[in-house]
């Protein structure tokens, strides 16, 4: 009787890695490719995208992981597109049409309504979202035909600029912070517009001082040999890279890896702290002359 062979046990492999997500994956898709190209045990994204949407989507492995909850505070920037005159279910292309109204939009009302979400805006997170109540998603609840009352959330929209504009499908840049949907975004400058709107593409361009440069498909991923693979991922370090650092002396290397706190002189906040040998130990954040560890690396 052929026996299917054994997957060998999956192993630990640390690093960052940049990807440039496809459309129709879910972030955990993303992650499920990776885990099985590495043959890797732990691996996490630093921010949902939704299977419609592509772009910038930073994984971690292993002990990067530690590190990763950086990036979800961060900035991030969009290129959206949304359709004009047309209302969906789930703000984007996903969803049922809900309602379908007439567009007579001028590019100068157009430029007025962007301008007036510009800024620090308050918005009503989206029933078709992973926002949990009482343990459960409200996509849940949306599917089940339930809506339920939502708690506006102020968000920082600190750039949003016309990219183009074909009929009635505009196209935009928006740099924002952290909690924004850009889908309830569209919908949302759709009924100042007075016609609707819903999104039909997104793409994240950057987030937290990383771009799409250095980023690398799964179609990439999967033409390389495992060496090729080990050589394209980056260090543990590579999601606070934009954090200050400094180098301990090989006393306060060996205190700091006991979970010791340390007399250090240095600029108050959160800092990268390396042994003399320039390896990565974690996290510390200094305070008063003392660096207090914050998450260390094993």
């Amino acid at each position: 009787m052929n026996q299917t062979p054994k997957r060998p046990p999956r192993q630990r492999i640390d690093g960052v890695l940049f990807i440039d997500k496809p459309v129709g994956l879910t972030s955990n898709g993303v992650l499920g490719v990776i885990k099985r190209l590495y043959n890797a045990d732990k691996a996490g994204h630093t921010g949902t995208l939704d299977p419609f949407a592509t772009g910038l989507l930073p994984v971690a492995m292993g002990e990067a992981t530690k590190f990763s909850g950086h990036l979800l505070d961060a900035d991030k920037t969009y290129l959206a597109t949304m359709r004009l005159g047309v209302t969906t279910t789930t703000a984007d292309l996903e969803g049922e049409v809900r309602q379908t109204r007439p567009v007579d939009v001028s590019d100068a009302q157009l430029a007025a309504a962007l301008a007036a979400h510009t800024g620090a805006i308050s918005q009503i997170p989206p029933m078709y979202s992973a926002l949990k109540r009482d343990g459960k998603p409200l996509y849940e609840y949306a599917r089940a035909g339930e809506t339920l009352e939502r708690e506006p959330r102020q968000v920082t929209i600190r750039v949003l600029d016309l990219v183009a504009r074909e009929g009635q499908s505009v196209s935009f840049r928006v740099a924002c912070s952290k909690g924004t949907y850009v889908r309830t975004l569209a919908e949302d400058i759709g009924e100042t517009l007075g016609c609707g709107a819903h999104l039909t593409a997104l793409r994240r361009e950057a987030t937290g001082g990383f771009d799409l440069s250095g980023a690398i498909t799964l179609a990439q991923l999967q033409e390389m040999d495992i060496e090729a693979r080990m050589a394209a991922l980056r260090p543990v370090d590579a999601l606070v890279a934009a954090l200050p650092s400094l180098t301990l002396d090989a006393t306060l290397a060996a205190r700091l890896r006991l979970g010791q706190r340390l007399p250090l002189e240095a600029a108050p906040g959160l800092v990268r702290a390396y042994d003399p040998e320039q390896r990565f130990l974690g996290l510390v954040r200094v305070s008063d002359g003392v660096a207090h560890p914050e998450r260390l690396a094993a």
